[in-house]
């Protein structure tokens, strides 16, 4: 059986870790070479890289700071000449900053904005001068980009939103080139950073009408069913996949 990513190139950024790592996983257990940045766990990167492996895909880990602009183009510029082409770039790479407004200090808030929004346009706006028709750039948001329920989200809330905006610009501008441009917005998701059974878990959990928290292989099907050739007409939206948080 042919499968879905077969001969297709993959970058995932913040891939060492939590949705990114499944992401990563799932893209290479359909056919993918997968490339993976991280900034500071090589030995997860290459824990990643492993089971890319396993499945008979390659696999490549760079070191790579996504507040760092030059760390980002070198990321997707590596992976296209590793590996010939890129096809798949999926901007996960992300940090949580949580409390008051007036307690964030610039140095705080340019962070945020630099990983989750200037990071995002870099890397996009590099990898579409290395993609073909068919090319996908998928970014991860945030079910706070349409709904933010209780205080302490608004620079995260902010950050996120923006990919929204962005996504759909995009999409008008290299739709016509046959690349497709989406953003899955993930809802609580049991991961290191947000265990289901951590302190705030029972909380989040009375916001889904699930009831439950998803995993990492909820947010990584619908990346790769977006990335493959079923997802070809759909550009330019945001996907929830939240356990019904915004319902």
């Amino acid at each position: 059986m042919k499968l879905k990513l077969e001969n297709k190139v993959a970058l995932v950024t913040g891939g060492s870790r939590g949705i990114g790592a499944g992401i990563a996983k799932k893209l290479a257990r359909e056919g993918a070479n997968v490339v993976i940045t991280y900034t500071n766990s090589k030995e997860k990167a290459q824990a990643v890289i492993k089971d890319i492996n396993k499945f008979g895909q390659r696999g490549l880990a760079i070191q790579a700071n996504s507040a760092n602009t030059d760390e980002v183009i070198n990321a997707v510029d590596q992976t296209a000449s590793n590996f010939g082409k890129l096809d798949i770039l999926v901007n996960n790479a992300g940090i949580f900053p949580f409390g008051d407004p007036e307690d964030f200090t610039l140095e705080e808030i340019d962070r945020t904005l630099a990983i989750h929004v200037r990071a995002v346009y870099i890397a996009s706006q590099t990898a579409i001068k290395h993609m073909e028709a068919g090319g996908r750039i998928i970014s991860i948001g945030s079910c706070f980009a349409n709904r933010v329920p209780f205080p302490g989200v608004s620079l995260y809330a902010m950050s996120k939103s923006a990919l929204i905006g962005f996504t759909k610009g995009l999409a008008r501008d290299v739709g016509q080139r046959g690349i497709t441009v989406n953003v899955v917005d993930p809802g609580s998701t049991d991961t290191d950073m947000n265990p289901t059974d951590g302190p705030d878990a029972e909380e989040e959990k009375e916001w889904l009408a699930v009831g439950h928290y998803g995993n990492v292989d909820d947010i990584a099907g619908v990346v790769t069913f977006i990335a493959g050739e079923d997802g070809r007409f759909i550009t330019g939206t945001s996907v929830a996949v939240d356990g019904g948080f915004e319902a």
